[in-house]
């Protein structure tokens, strides 16, 4: 490329940079990220695409144009900081996965397009707040998951132990036991439909059914709770923080801006003075 050719270029990128990011285009492209929501919930409508199904195809692969001409724009504006950034890469993902074929093996691929509606996810803050927050409590969350499959394991064993002869549709097997206990984690049913019907041949198992119930549903779930309250919180501070922090950045490279000013004009007012004085 001849230095003409690269200065265009170069000059290009800033215009197109403030023209993707302008806030009047991101709510655009968030309009366009609804409307095409709409489109591919009526796609599955049989009777939506008899009458107007030509019509929604278009509108999808128009959209879907609007929106590789947008992820060609970021690229091509960022290089290769566009590929550091976690929501531009995730951005690219998901349009590279409605561009790919989705017939024969890809077929799959056809139901994924959805996906594009997560782009929601990267154009609104607070979402992206909120999804920061819960890929930060993501350590803290794996430890209380840890603790609770020991507790489910404990559980699981003791009840094929106590009830697989008398239960083996509920209780049969280790597995079964589990997924049991997760019913019974949930409380759907748990009373009526399973611990009254295994108390009439064992009494005392509500002294099963109870503690496990307060442990795994009123305590651990609570913890989960409290990790992602937390670690939205700690996020948001950070974040506040980190705006603090370059607002005190600008004041400063605006004040240091404004002193200089301040000096180059005493210099001219001194320079002025000093030719009148020679002149007088």
């Amino acid at each position: 490329m001849n230095p003409a050719a690269a200065a265009g270029a170069a000059g290009r990128r800033p215009r197109l940079g403030a023209f993707i990011e302008h806030a009047l285009t991101q709510r655009l492209i968030l309009a366009l990220i609804l409307i095409n929501a709409v489109t591919l919930g009526l796609e599955t409508s049989p009777a939506v695409m008899a009458q107007a199904g030509g019509f929604i195809l278009a509108l999808d692969k128009a959209i879907l144009a609007v929106f590789v001409v947008e992820i060609a724009i970021r690229v091509y504006v960022h290089r290769l900081a566009f590929f550091r950034d976690p929501w531009s890469v995730f951005d690219f993902l998901v349009v590279g996965i409605a561009l790919a074929p989705a017939t024969g093996q890809f077929a799959v691929l056809r139901a994924l397009r959805v996906l594009r509606v997560l782009r929601v996810l990267t154009i609104v803050p607070s979402m992206r707040r909120v999804v920061g927050a819960l890929l930060a409590a993501i350590p803290g969350l794996g430890s209380i998951a840890l603790v609770l499959l020991l507790i489910y394991y404990v559980f699981a064993v003791i009840a094929t132990n106590l009830f697989a002869a008398s239960h083996p549709e509920w209780f049969g097997d280790i597995g079964r036991s589990l997924y049991t206990l997760f019913q019974i984690m949930t409380l759907e049913s748990w009373s009526m439909g399973i611990a009254r019907p295994v108390m009439e041949h064992f009494p005392y198992a509500w002294a099963f059914f109870v503690p496990f119930i307060l442990i795994a549903t009123f305590t651990m779930l609570n913890l989960f709770i409290a990790i992602i309250v937390s670690a939205m919180q700690s996020y948001s501070e950070a974040e506040h923080a980190e705006t603090v922090q370059t607002v005190e950045q600008a004041r400063e490279h605006i004040e240091s801006d404004m002193h200089a000013e301040v000096r180059a004009l005493r210099g001219e007012i001194q320079a002025l003075r000093r030719l009148l004085e020679t002149r007088g």
